[in-house]
């Protein structure tokens, strides 16, 4: 988990890209796949923004947070 938050290894910015790619599809058709709210086009929009301009830094901080040895990933890579 410690490589997958702080790592800057190609690899791993590849999956980290990816995974916030997937929880912005989520969030984005939230009202589809709950199927009870629907959410107007331009509130979907912003709540999508939002979530994406949070979720790097709050994964950030947890990678900080984490017990052991997880900052060894930084600065390596290219």
């Amino acid at each position: 988990m410690g490589d997958f938050l702080t790592s800057n290894e190609w690899q791993w910015r590849l999956l980290r890209t990816v995974v916030q790619g997937v929880l912005g599809v989520l969030v984005a058709n939230l009202d589809l796949i709950l199927g009870w709210c629907v959410v107007d086009p331009g509130v979907r929009a912003l709540v999508v923004a939002l979530v994406m301009a949070v979720l790097s830094p709050v994964m950030a901080e947890i990678g900080a947070h984490l017990p052991g040895d997880a900052s060894a990933g930084r600065g390596s890579g290219a």
